[in-house]
C-alpha cells in the first residue's frame, strides 16, 4: 500500500518540476529574443572628394630627339689639312673657325692673277689714251676714221681682259677662302673624323667632323591617324600646340616645346603621322637619339569635376563610384565619364564636387554598408644624425 501511495505523490512533483523548467526556458529564450543584436563592424576604406578643376586635354606618345639641324663639314678644295681649331665635345658658334688647310698655293696663285690684272689695267689705260688722242685728230681731219674705230676696238678688247682679270681674282679669293673652313651654325662638335696632317679632297664622303645643333632641339614622335582631325582642329587658326617632353618612366617633365611639323601625309604601312617639336634646350635636358614620351596638349576642360582614376569602378550597366553619404553610408552611384589621364578621371555627370568617393577598398563594399576611413600610415621618423 506504501508503494502505490508514494508513486500517487511523485507524479505531481515530477509535473510541477517540468512546468517550473519550461517557465524558467521560455524566460530566458525570451530575454535572449529582446535583447538588441550588435551593429555590424564599419568597413575600412579610403576616400577622397571630387575635385572642380581645369584639367589639360593632351595625346599621348614616343618621341625620338633629334638634333634641330645636323651638319656635316666637309672640305671644298684639296690640300693638306693644316690646323684644327677644335676640341671634340665642344660647344661653338657660328662662323668660329674650325680648321684651316695649307693655303700657300692659292696665295700664291692670287698673287699672280692680280699682278697680270694690273698690267692689263695699265693696257687698257693706255688705250684710252690713244683713243683720245685719236679722237681729237680726227676732229681736225689728222687720221682716219678706220685708225679711230681700231682704237675703240681696242679700248673695249682691253676693258673686256680686265673684267676677265676681276673674275679670275674672285675665283681666286673664294678658293682662298675655302682653306679656312667655319661653322656654318651654333652647336655641338662630335667625333673628329680627320686628324691635322692628312690630306683631304673635296670628294671625300665622311668630312671632318658633325655639329649638331641642340639648342634649340627636336623630338619627332608618331601618333595614329584617328587623332588627325583633332589635332587639325586645335591648331586651326590658333597658336602652336603646346608639347611636353617627359622622362622613359614618364615621371620627370624634361622641357616645354611647342609643335612645328605635322607631316602631311599618313604612313600607311603602321597607319600613323609624323610630328616633330621644338624645345628650348638651354640646360640640355634632351639629347640626340633619346626616347622620350610626349604629350601633345589640346586645349584644356574648363572646371571639370575630377576623381581619381582608382575611384572608377565599372560593371555591366558601365562605370560607376561609391558614394559616401553624411552617415557614412556607401551607395552605388552611376557616372558617365570624359577621359582619364595620368590618374585623373573627368566625371561627365553623375557626380558634384565636393562628394565623397571611395578610392581604395571598394571590393568590401555593398550598397547600404557602412565605412569608416582607414588610418593613414604614419611618416616615417627621421632618423638621429639624418
Amino acid at each position: 500500500m506504501k508503494t502505490t501511495s508514494t508513486k500517487r505523490m511523485a507524479v505531481p512533483l515530477i509535473a510541477a518540476g517540468l512546468i517550473v523548467a519550461g517557465g524558467v526556458w521560455y524566460s530566458q529564450h525570451n530575454a535572449r529574443a529582446a535583447a538588441p543584436k550588435p551593429a555590424a563592424a564599419a568597413i575600412q576604406v579610403v576616400t577622397t572628394t571630387a575635385a572642380q578643376q581645369d584639367v589639360p586635354v593632351f595625346l599621348s606618345g614616343v618621341g625620338t630627339v633629334t638634333a634641330y639641324a645636323s651638319v656635316t663639314i666637309k672640305t671644298r678644295i684639296d690640300g693638306q689639312l693644316d690646323k684644327l681649331h677644335f676640341v671634340e665635345g665642344q660647344d661653338v658658334k657660328a662662323g668660329q673657325l674650325l680648321a684651316e688647310i695649307d693655303s700657300r698655293a692659292l696665295r700664291a696663285q692670287l698673287a699672280q692673277m692680280q699682278a697680270t690684272r694690273a698690267r692689263d689695267a695699265a693696257l687698257l689705260a693706255n688705250a684710252r689714251a690713244d683713243l683720245k688722242r685719236y679722237t681729237n685728230l680726227h676732229a681736225d681731219d689728222a687720221t682716219t676714221q678706220q685708225t679711230l674705230d681700231t682704237q675703240t676696238a681696242l679700248v673695249a678688247q682691253n676693258a673686256a681682259t680686265v673684267q676677265s682679270d676681276d673674275a679670275q681674282i674672285q675665283y681666286a679669293q673664294v678658293q682662298l677662302d675655302y682653306t679656312r673652313i667655319t661653322a656654318p651654325l651654333s652647336g655641338r662638335i662630335g667625333t673628329r673624323l680627320v686628324d691635322a696632317g692628312n690630306i683631304v679632297h673635296a670628294s671625300d664622303t665622311t668630312g671632318l667632323l658633325i655639329i649638331n645643333q641642340i639648342d634649340p632641339i627636336a623630338v619627332t614622335f608618331t601618333l595614329p591617324e584617328e587623332d588627325v582631325q583633332r589635332i587639325g582642329a586645335a591648331t586651326n587658326g590658333k597658336q602652336a600646340l603646346a608639347v611636353t617632353a617627359l622622362s622613359r618612366d614618364g615621371k620627370t617633365r624634361l622641357a616645354q616645346g611647342e609643335l612645328v611639323l605635322m607631316n602631311n601625309q599618313v604612313d600607311t604601312a603602321n597607319g600613323t603621322v609624323q610630328l616633330k617639336g621644338k624645345f628650348s634646350n638651354n640646360n640640355h635636358a634632351l639629347w640626340p637619339g633619346q626616347y622620350v614620351n610626349v604629350q601633345l596638349q589640346l586645349g584644356t576642360v574648363a572646371q571639370a569635376v575630377t576623381v581619381p582614376e582608382a575611384a572608377i569602378q565599372r560593371g555591366q550597366a558601365g562605370a560607376y563610384v561609391y558614394l559616401i553619404d553624411a552617415n557614412n553610408a556607401a551607395a552605388m552611384q552611376p557616372v558617365r565619364l570624359g577621359q582619364i589621364q595620368n590618374g585623373i578621371a573627368i566625371i561627365e555627370q553623375g557626380l558634384q564636387a565636393g562628394q565623397r568617393v571611395v578610392v581604395d577598398g571598394q571590393y568590401k563594399l555593398k550598397p547600404g554598408a557602412h565605412v569608416a576611413e582607414a588610418a593613414k600610415p604614419a611618416a616615417a621618423a627621421p632618423r638621429q644624425g639624418a
